[in-house]
């Protein structure tokens, strides 16, 4: 296959804006339900940014990793406790390339293997995906790629090397050199050691790269230690001085986000928020590049409802109201499969559904046990509420939470937990839900574009000034605001943010919900007005290619 389909890997005419050639690597694309290498938000993000690039005819490819067990299934144990299952996945959809090439992970040979989603399958700028699950390889080496995010420090590795040295021998071998290497997120940090090996000058290697960075938290923000990586062959058998002198690197240790901003030549944040966090985390350092923000957004054309854009369209209140009642049903469906329990679409309706991470704080709703309880079980004017969402793994306090609230809320008519929250549940999740919840601890949540998905379905915001929606929101117009008080303390915070976020609730959007549904449907309007074009991808990669491609 190797010859036929290199010599025209996009379907379209590059739109000469658009017309400088950029690699993108990212651990994980949501493209579609049924290609599941993705575990959330990042991946999503990622997912819309190649769909765009395909709508606007960017010389834009993708290059990401073939995870043969995926993220993980999310499913119950017989004690009804949460269960993460390893299955292993086949797509007769990606092309086999032929090409299979090998790289050094820990000074040994491993083969890696190109896979080609054809941009005509789903809608995306071409996305090569790289395996080293292959009989080519010993049995360690064929784990390197069969699950995303693997727990093992070891392998954690590897699977960087795999994507950024992996990927930049690909483009080479395919002919294909970008003008620009856009690493999302620092995985694919091995990448500029494969140029600085290929170039031996620093400047050349930050004239080709430039970085985004997703998020404050530690876990995003990897570090080890040098002898490791160099053992691993992390640093692409660079000395460790040199290393040391291009990465100006004083310690023993390896931060991947400050190193990446090191041989960038510009980076960027996903929200305005954001931006001025890592410039604070960041630019104290010596050698840092620029980092401007870029707000995350997500591909309308993939995830609109069509009745509910007509229905905005032509100003159609009823067909809007209709609709909308319908979306809940569809989403009531799936409940009633995964629960047993039969919700009522006349019934205001939350939804908290994102990554299971404790700083998003999903259990938040529940901290004054009390009142929760009396607000879904009263007869007049009662709420109900659905979570979703995937811990990590390996996060015991994530899946701790997990199931926490699922033990809590089971005997529940009112309430349910969802497993399996992947593109087809958060689609109905978002169409289906009245007020779509979030509530972190600012300001961890970078972006979180869930929230943007679910305006574009006429579906209120209700949440904290963090990531994207300050610059969104407009309290009783088109969302509604939990504010925020600064303290130090964990437990007197959780106790303000719940007292605020159900003071909110009780006082403001019950009450428009039940009692002026003209009001409700003019917030539900006026959000879906609001989120495009600003919070739509076409927006976000036109920006990429103006402010970090092109400048």
């Amino acid at each position: 296959m190797h010859g036929t389909f290199l010599n025209k890997l996009h379907p379209y005419e590059i739109d000469p804006k658009f017309s400088k050639r950029v690699a993108y690597f990212s651990m994980e694309f949501a493209i579609d339900q049924s290609l599941k290498i993705y575990s959330g938000g990042l991946g999503f993000l990622a997912g819309s940014h190649l769909r765009s690039a395909y709508d606007l005819k960017q010389n834009l490819i993708g290059i990401g990793i073939l995870w043969k067990y995926g993220y993980y299934d999310q499913v119950w144990n017989q004690d009804h406790y949460m269960e993460a299952k390893f299955v292993r996945k086949e797509y007769s959809f990606l092309k086999d390339t032929g090409i299979i090439f090998p790289i050094t992970i820990h000074d040994s040979k491993v083969n890696v293997k190109a896979y080609f989603l054809p941009p005509e399958v789903f809608g995306t700028a071409p996305l090569f995906l790289l395996s080293t699950d292959i009989p080519e390889n010993d049995y360690l080496s064929r784990t390197i790629t069969q699950k995303l995010y693997d727990s093992n420090l070891a392998t954690k590795i590897a699977q960087s090397i795999v994507l950024g040295v992996g990927g930049a021998k690909l483009l080479d071998i395919i002919g294909s050199e970008p003008e620009v290497y856009h690493m999302n997120e620092g995985h694919a940090l091995p990448l500029v050691f494969y140029l600085y090996s290929k170039y031996r000058n620093e400047d050349a290697v930050r004239n080709r790269v430039v970085f985004t960075t997703h998020t404050p938290e530690l876990a995003g923000n990897e570090e080890h230690s040098l002898a490791l990586l160099e053992e691993m062959s992390f640093l692409h058998c660079i000395p460790l001085e040199e290393v040391k002198r291009i990465a100006k690197i004083s310690g023993d240790t390896l931060n991947y986000t400050l190193t990446a901003l090191r041989l960038s030549r510009i980076a960027n944040g996903v929200s305005q928020i954001h931006a001025k966090v890592a410039q604070s985390m960041w630019q104290g350092n010596e050698g840092v590049c620029p980092i401007i923000h870029i707000t995350n957004a997500q591909n309308k054309k993939f995830w609109k409802d069509d009745v509910l854009e007509e229905a905005i369209k032509n100003n159609d209140d009823e067909l809007l109201i209709k609709r909308k009642k319908e979306l809940k049903r569809e989403l009531f469906k799936e409940v009633a499969d995964q629960t047993g329990k039969i919700l009522d679409p006349d019934v205001l309706t939350l939804v908290w559904a994102r990554r299971f991470a404790g700083y998003k704080r999903a259990h938040l709703l529940l901290h004054n046990y009390e009142k929760f309880l009396e607000l879904v079980n009263r007869k007049h004017e009662p709420i109900q509420v659905i979570w979703a969402g995937k811990p990590y793994p390996e996060d015991k306090l994530g899946i701790d939470i997990f199931n926490h609230i699922n033990h809590t809320v089971e005997k529940f008519e009112r309430c349910a937990i969802l497993t399996g929250y992947e593109m087809k549940l958060s689609a109905l999740l978002k169409k289906g839900s009245d007020v779509w919840l979030n509530n972190p601890i600012p300001p961890r949540e970078a972006s979180g574009t869930s929230g943007m998905t679910a305006a574009m379905n006429a579906s209120v915001n209700f949440s904290i000034l963090d990531g994207w929606f300050p610059e969104f929101a407009r309290h009783g117009e088109n969302s509604f605001v939990i504010k925020t008080l600064p303290t130090d303390s964990w437990v007197q915070r959780d106790d303000q943010d719940n007292r605020e976020l159900l003071r909110v609730l009780e006082n403001e959007i019950i009450p428009t919900y039940y009692r002026d549904p003209q009001k409700w449907t003019s917030i539900m309007k006026q959000a879906m007005c609001d989120v495009y074009p600003q919070f739509d991808s076409d927006r976000m990669v036109t920006e990429y290619y103006e402010k970090l491609y092109q400048a």
